[in-house]
């Protein structure tokens, strides 16, 4: 299976669905239900024994990195809850990476803002 194949895309984003309905819905961490966490992207290797699901967080850098702490520290749950939820060959360990693009967005959009103004 390629990496762009349609199953690969398929299976990233039912991976991406319940990663987000498993964090919103069954996390009681507090490091993660104080900040509002979202899966931006999953990306799933082709022999799906591996996933890299990429998180942004709303707030403060430092609630970003507990956010991140407390994801790492629940992954067993959340991976055995996924293999429940969703009939893979294999469950895949999962790794979470803080991605930042929106916040990038968000200030470049202010410094464009800014410049116009001037």
């Amino acid at each position: 299976m390629r990496k762009n194949s349609i199953k690969n895309t398929r299976i990233n984003g039912e991976v991406q669905r319940e990663l987000s309905e498993i964090i919103r819905g069954e996390i009681k961490d507090p490091r993660v239900t104080k900040a509002m966490v979202s899966v931006v992207s999953v990306e799933v290797t082709p022999d799906l024994k591996y996933c890299k699901a990429y998180i942004s967080v709303l707030g403060s850098p430092e609630a970003a990195e507990e956010a991140v702490e407390g994801l790492e520290r629940a992954v067993g749950y959340i991976r055995r809850e996924l293999a429940h939820r969703i009939n893979l060959r294999n469950t895949p360990e999962i790794r979470f990476v803080l991605d930042q693009s929106i916040e990038h967005g968000i200030h470049m959009s202010k410094l464009i803002e800014q410049v116009a103004k001037e």
